[in-house]
This record gives C-alpha cells, structure tokens and sequence, in this order.
C-alpha cells in the first residue's frame, strides 16, 4: 500500500474538521468548567427550608396557619444522627412552643403519623416567613431558623390546618348540646 502526501485542499479540510471537533467538544464539557453544578449545592427541594442542629437534622420545615396570630402546625422531618434520644424544641412568636421526641439514629416525621407540633402563634402572614429558635435539650446549643408559612390554599396543606380549641361558649351551643325542637305527636294534633 502506498501512502501519499495530502495536497493542499484535503489538509484545509481536515484541520477544519479537527476545529470544529474540538469547538463541539468544548462546548459541551465547557459547562461545567464555567457555571456551579447544582448538583453540587445543597438546598431545599420543596416549599419547606432545611437547617441542622448538632446532631439533629430538620428538613422541609413549614408553618402551616391561617393568619400570623392564629396557630401554626409545624410539619417537616427531624433525623436524629446521634446515639441518644432527644427532645427538639420549637420556639416562636408570642411565647410559643412545641416538642419533638426524636429516637437515635432515626427520624421523626411531622404529619399524620405523630402527635402535632402546634405553636400558639405562627409568627407571620401565609406566604411569608417566620423566625424561630430551635434547641436540643441537654445541650446549650440553640439557632435561629426560618420557616415559611403557608395556609390552606394549597390542598395538600389543608388538611394541616390547626382547628382551634373549642371554648366553654362554643360548648353551650354546640349541636350536641342544643335543646332539641318540639315536634307535635300525633297525639297532641288529633282534637284540633
């Protein structure tokens, strides 16, 4: 077989294929080079906010009330990465304040399945957000966190709402309680 010299126009052509090779190659690994990977970057995939606390894990931490000084239902997870059991405590506006026993290493899930986490006051309007003080118990460390807080306009959530405590008042008219109507027997309407 025998090898020939590349004349002029073929070594143009394949310097400019090598080129335009290389600029698609480039362009397409470039990516990563020049802007961050999200991938790489932790932050909060839903309509909830994360923080950590020690040993103590919370993510997806929402607010769920109807108004700033109405009761506010907090729902999220709590993981526990420590070799104890201990106790989260939730500080809000007003005085507020709710607990969550978390098991060690395990979690504990703020929804339907756990007795709820309501803080007196939500601390701000639906669509806002709400600072709160977290704290583990045995430990002098605290932080602040802020939560969003959401009502019930989204269905999901709904179903979240804190319903306020019955009063004495409402008791004392209350369906239940109501004195029943008199209805006529047909005993009392046979003569008329």
């Amino acid at each position: 077989m025998r090898f020939t010299a590349m004349n002029r126009g073929q070594r143009g052509k394949l310097a400019m294929a090598t080129a335009a090779l290389g600029i698609g190659l480039l362009s397409v690994t470039g990516c990563g080079y020049i802007n961050p990977q999200q991938t790489s970057e932790q932050y909060s995939a839903s309509d909830g906010t994360r923080t950590d606390l020690g040993a103590l894990q919370l993510r997806n931490f929402i607010i769920i009330a109807d108004g700033e000084d109405k009761p506010g239902r907090v729902i999220g997870a709590v993981y526990n990465t420590s070799s104890k059991d201990v106790v989260l405590t939730i500080k809000g506006a007003a005085g507020s304040q709710a607990e969550v026993p978390v098991k060690q290493k395990s979690y504990t899930m703020l929804n339907d399945s756990t007795a709820p986490a309501i803080l007196s006051a939500a601390g701000a309007k639906p669509g806002s957000v709400a600072e709160v003080t977290i704290s583990e118990d045995g430990t002098s460390q605290d932080a602040k966190f802020k939560v969003p807080v959401m009502d019930g306009t989204i269905a999901d959530y709904k179903a979240y709402l804190p319903t306020p405590e019955p009063t004495a008042t409402d008791a004392a008219t209350s369906p239940e309680t109501a004195p029943a109507a008199e209805t006529p027997t047909p005993s009392s309407t046979a003569g008329h």
